[in-house]
């Protein structure tokens, strides 16, 4: 289900992402939820992959941190 605010994600994403990936997160996966739940598909499994992918776009992960990417 869509998640109001950044204290409701699962502690997978809480607890590891930084503020600014836990918000890119909650963003990418209500939209997808709304979009994907509407064409009929599972929209749980679609909107992890794509908040993730989001997530993936502005960070990286980097041993067990995750750093925002050089914008070079």
């Amino acid at each position: 289900m869509p998640y109001s605010s950044v204290n409701d994600l699962p502690d997978r994403v809480r607890l590891h992402l930084p503020y600014h990936a836990q918000e890119i997160f909650r963003a990418a996966f209500n939209n997808a939820w709304v979009e994907y739940g509407a064409k009929g598909e599972d929209p749980e499994e679609a909107a992890n992959r794509v908040a993730w992918a989001a997530v993936k776009r502005k960070y990286v992960k980097n041993g067990d941190v995750w750093v925002a990417r050089d914008r070079a």
